[in-house]
């Protein structure tokens, strides 16, 4: 656990600015205080929380909030079905506790966790330990950088304005760089690059998987042509 929460402190770092600038603009979009906090403490989800505020504050109708954010969030299926065979040995109980906490940071630490090199070992019988730091890391961080944000909110104006959610995007990108080692890595992350801008007008953010489902396709393909012998690979092209 312990080895987790350190693991999470660099990626905490970009996301106590995303958590002060949600807390400030809650209150604008027609959140009450308690709402707000709840809403870091029960949804926890980043992006899906900034998106409620934008449909709240058009009125929109409670089904469209639901089926937004439902859909924005379908990337955690993604996420989960990669870690359902490392952590398959676990109680159902435990297992939905972990799925509560299961955000893109966590899952990134987690991947790193079960590479063959982690410094922590090839044992991953006890690795949940390591996630459980990590998300409880995440959401300590997440709910008071929320109540931190709802405090400066009111004692400095115009906070909206610094530009604070550019934060978050130097943390994907820093989630991401160490797993470009490979063709394949490489390939998935270029494809669902120019996917993402491609599909950027699709509406609900359904852009999101269909570039993280083409991201994912290119990556296999490489790893497909790259494990086939290379006379069937010749045949393939004669035929």
């Amino acid at each position: 656990m312990l080895a987790g929460s350190k693991a999470a402190l660099p990626l905490i770092v970009g996301g106590i600015p995303f958590g002060i600038l949600f807390g400030t603009l809650a209150p604008t979009s027609g959140l009450s205080i308690w709402a707000t906090m709840a809403m870091s403490l029960i949804v926890f989800a980043g992006s899906a929380q900034f998106i409620v505020l934008a449909l709240i504050a058009v009125q929109a109708p409670l089904e469209v909030i639901l089926l937004t954010t439902f859909v924005v969030n379908l990337r955690h299926l993604l996420y989960a079905t990669a870690l359902v065979p490392k952590v398959s040995h676990l109680s159902l109980p435990l297992r939905t506790f972990l799925a509560f906490g299961l955000t893109d940071e966590t899952f990134a630490n987690m991947s790193q966790r079960y590479q063959p090199d982690s410094p922590l070992g090839s044992d991953h019988q006890f690795a949940h330990f390591f996630y459980i730091g990590s998300m409880i890391s995440f959401y300590i961080t997440w709910s008071t950088s929320t109540a931190v944000g709802l405090i400066l909110g009111n004692m400095i104006p115009d906070m909206t304005s610094w530009g604070l959610e550019f934060a978050m995007s130097v943390t994907f990108i820093g989630m991401v760089i160490p797993y470009l080692n490979s063709k394949a890595m490489f390939s998935a992350m270029l494809s669902a690059g120019i996917a993402s801008l491609y599909f950027a007008y699709l509406p609900n953010k359904l852009g999101l998987i269909v570039s993280a489902l083409i991201g994912v396709a290119m990556g296999l393909l490489v790893i497909h042509f790259q494990n086939m012998p290379i006379n069937q690979i010749k045949d393939n092209k004669h035929e």
